[in-house]
């Protein structure tokens, strides 16, 4: 009889601890779900789909026009709810409270709590190479004090033929042939797409970062180091105006200077010469240059906030509505917010015909991420290319295309949109033509 109450005494107590286990498991994995977002994302995609699915909301170059809202002023919402902006961007010259890596977002440099606790679900983390930026306050000094690389030293190529100014697409190609600045994949950088998704998926389809390294060489070339140092320079969030700093404004000029002396600057200076859309002089047209692409205009209902190279290099975050981020179609300025923890690669996205799928030697990508948290659904943009090879593209669709120039880059058939805002850049970004 004693060994029998003791027995049934053991299997209450035992089931008892069972029980316990059991509701600490359960209360792991609740715990675990709400610290990852698992079970909501979950149930929030599954009616984001179907929603948009509905609604045949399935093409990518809608989505695209829709994300580059500032022609008609509306929002569209996003499919993450944006985080608040902690930090406010007000303007001062001598505290740089504007600037946008070194102040503002500096907390997000890496900086992990020392408490014991670990994110659940967190995204490893690759180890990236930051650039240099010892060279780049010499960038801000007057330009008659500054270095320069040497001009290119032949023309062979830079002349355009009569085929090129008959036919922009033709023209377009051969500022792909003569980027000479170009990264080589696998040899300069290496990417790791992921895995592919459509434009509504809220999934992050990618286990690590798009970039997986590059190069500490490609931040010693001269436009790529002069283009970097010009990211910084602005307030991100849309409908704040900008403050250029007479230090500022010679760093855009010496910029200008440093890729008129390449080949892709040269042969668009003289295309649109021959077409008399700009002078011959090359002094002056370096002026109208710097002018296109770093005088100030209104965006978001405030005046002087924005301009053509910072919508489409460096990015915009919309304020009215629900945030999203238009613009920010440069890979380098991609890599940089990517490597200081600001920018969350999503995955690809997915061809809307059969086409070719991304790997590591695609250099025109569709893509989704977040910047800051802040959604960016769509965003194309081309990998490796130099700076100077990007401004000539833009600016001469700018002058001589249309909204949609169909047109050949390589092996790639891109459709290159460009928006006017009065005679100024509004947009300018590569959508794959497949």
């Amino acid at each position: 009889m004693d060994d029998l109450v003791k027995g049934l005494i053991n299997v209450a107590f035992g089931q008892g601890e069972e029980d316990d286990r059991n509701r600490d498991e359960r209360s792991r994995s609740t715990w675990a779900q709400v610290v990852s977002g698992e079970h909501d994302d979950h149930d929030e995609s599954i009616s984001s789909s179907d929603r948009h699915n509905r609604h045949g909301y399935n093409r990518q170059e809608e989505e695209e026009e829709r994300n580059e809202e500032w022609r008609s002023g509306e929002s569209r919402p996003t499919m993450r709810p944006p985080k608040a902006v902690h930090q406010d961007y007000d303007r001062d010259d001598d505290r740089r409270q504007d600037n946008y890596n070194q102040v503002n977002w500096n907390q997000k440099e890496g900086k992990e709590a020392d408490d014991g606790w670990e994110t659940v679900g967190k995204k490893p983390v690759k180890q990236h190479y930051k650039a240099h930026k010892d060279q780049w306050k010499n960038y801000k000094r007057p330009l008659d004090e500054q270095d320069y690389s040497s001009e290119v030293k032949y023309d062979f190529g830079i002349e355009p033929s009569g085929e090129e100014l008959n036919d922009l697409s033709k023209a377009l190609n051969k500022l792909w042939e003569l980027d000479l600045n170009r990264l080589v994949p696998g040899k300069d950088y290496q990417i790791d797409c992921g895995e592919g998704k459509k434009v509504y998926q809220k999934e992050d389809m990618a286990e690590g970062s798009l970039f997986s390294w590059l190069s500490e060489e490609i931040f010693m070339r001269p436009t790529f180091a002069r283009f970097c140092s010009l990211l910084d320079n602005y307030n991100p969030h849309e409908g704040y105006k900008e403050n250029v700093t007479p230090e500022e404004r010679q760093e855009q000029a010496a910029f200008i200077e440093e890729i008129s002396r390449t080949a892709p600057i040269k042969y668009l200076h003289r295309y649109l010469s021959s077409k008399g859309i700009v002078s011959e002089n090359y002094q002056d047209f370096k002026r109208m240059m710097t002018s296109l692409w770093f005088d100030l205009y209104g965006r978001g209902g405030t005046s002087g906030s924005s301009s053509a190279f910072e919508h489409v290099f460096v990015g915009e975050i919309k304020q009215h509505g629900e945030q999203e981020v238009s613009g920010f179609h440069n890979w380098l300025q991609f890599y940089l917010e990517e490597a200081k923890g600001r920018v969350n690669y999503q995955g690809y996205i997915l061809p809307r015909r059969h086409g070719s799928i991304p790997d590591t030697e695609t250099q025109l990508l569709t893509i989704q991420f977040e910047w800051d948290g802040v959604l960016k659904s769509v965003s194309s943009t081309l990998i490796g290319v130099s700076p100077e090879f990007e401004v000539a593209i833009y600016t001469l669709c700018f002058y001589l295309g249309r909204e949609e120039n169909h047109v050949e880059l390589g092996p790639y058939p891109v459709n290159i949109k460009c928006y006017r805002l009065g005679n100024k850049i509004g947009s300018a970004f590569p959508v794959a033509d497949c």
